[in-house]
């Protein structure tokens, strides 16, 4: 048991480091507990990619948190929020409209369409990838040349 709890607790670590990293600088954490979000908080502003599972235990889920986590900066530069919901008897507004069974990563558009649903974890240059052919993030970095 306590090598278990020891995997969680060191699991968790980096998590409050970038939290604790984006306070300070006033942008939004990362990752952020999607229990009481509501994509439309969302829309035109960031890219949620929303990470179920059925316990925060499960393996799948804790390989996805740590990818997210190892390549934070890449996705903040693509105005990504991570969003976790691991408890399903908790009917939250996400589970209500994404409807995930078991392990699901959901990766949500600015314009808050669901642009890609995958049953396991993906690394983080799979995502972001994804997300540098979405023609607004081309237009971002188009604009951003342009400056």
């Amino acid at each position: 048991m306590k090598p278990v709890l020891a995997l969680v607790l060191s699991s968790l670590l980096p998590l409050a480091a970038i939290a604790e990293e984006t306070a300070d600088t006033g942008a939004p954490a990362l990752i952020q507990p999607g229990a009481e979000s509501d994509l439309s908080e969302f829309q035109w502003k960031n890219r949620p990619i929303v990470v179920f599972a059925d316990s925060p235990d499960d393996p799948r889920f804790q390989e996805q948190v740590d990818r997210l986590t190892k390549g934070a900066d890449q996705l903040l530069e693509r105005d990504v929020v991570v969003l976790t919901d691991t408890d399903p008897s908790v009917r939250s507004p996400l589970r209500n409209k994404l409807r995930p069974r078991g392990f699901m990563l959901v990766l949500v558009g600015k314009d808050g369409g669901v642009k890609l649903r995958k049953p396991a974890p993906w690394t983080v240059r799979e995502i972001t990838r994804s997300i540098d052919k979405f023609p607004d993030r081309q237009r971002e970095v188009e604009e951003r040349r342009g400056s």
